[in-house]
């Protein structure tokens, strides 16, 4: 018996921007997908509906997977897919598997000889370096940084080293409730010229992203606490 197919189906990035980011490709295939691997029920569910599910919720199975999950064996997850059926893989938001534990499904699929196809949606890490103005031919992306305030001090100039040294954007990401911590961090630790990017709610209503020399960055007010940001550097 041949195997489904593992897809890896990206998930709106906000409130009310699912139309923005939908192709009708996916909300057709939604609707022929009833298995899913997912990060978190509820809000998998919530973003299914937002997707134009027309299955019946109750129709579906979800396997939860990452901090959520009581599971230790994943192999639990590839009854579906060992059996025929293709299942889709989806995170808390944006594309699963990219700065999400989702990586470690695929690996296994890839393991099972198990047909893997992404699909085209929205990527915060991308959106932001698309919009920064930075070099988008060479650049990195280093998850979080240190939360230790002068472990992350030293990763900060290192990272400006790394910009300039290799003329390469330095992306990073952190919880949202510590935003206004770590971008005051970087206005004393970053070099007035070095370029610095941080765009915040990609895709909402009340989205915003500013790219400015430090510098400019040391006169501005703004308020990002508790808001999903990217922040970029660059020399």
């Amino acid at each position: 018996m041949p195997k489904g197919s593992l897809f890896l189906i990206p998930v709106p990035l906000a409130e009310s921007s699912a139309d923005k980011v939908l192709t009708v490709y996916q909300q057709d295939l939604i609707n022929n997908i009833s298995t899913y691997i997912v990060e978190n029920e509820k809000t998998a569910r919530y973003w299914l509906k937002q997707m134009h599910l027309k299955i019946p919720q109750s129709e579906l199975l979800l396997h939860t997977y990452g901090k959520h999950s009581e599971k230790t064996d994943i192999s639990t997850y590839f009854t579906e897919l060992e059996a025929g059926q293709d299942v889709g893989l989806m995170s808390e938001a944006g594309c699963p598997a990219v700065a999400d534990p989702g990586s470690e499904i695929v690996s296994e699929a890839h393991r099972r000889g198990i047909k893997v196809v992404p699909m085209v949606g929205p990527s915060s890490i991308l959106l932001a370096l698309m919009a920064s103005g930075f070099s988008g031919q060479s650049f990195t992306f280093h998850g979080y940084l240190p939360i230790d305030k002068v472990q992350r001090s030293k990763r900060i100039k290192e990272l400006e080293n790394l910009a300039e040294r290799h003329n390469q954007t330095q992306i990073f990401i952190e919880t949202p409730f510590r935003n206004n911590q770590i971008l005051e961090e970087l206005l004393r630790s970053c070099s007035s010229k070095t370029q610095l990017c941080v765009a915040v709610n990609i895709t909402a209503e009340d989205e915003q992203i500013i790219s400015k020399p430090v510098e400019q960055w040391r006169k501005l007010k703004v308020d990002f606490h508790k808001k999903p940001a990217i922040f970029l550097i660059y020399k």
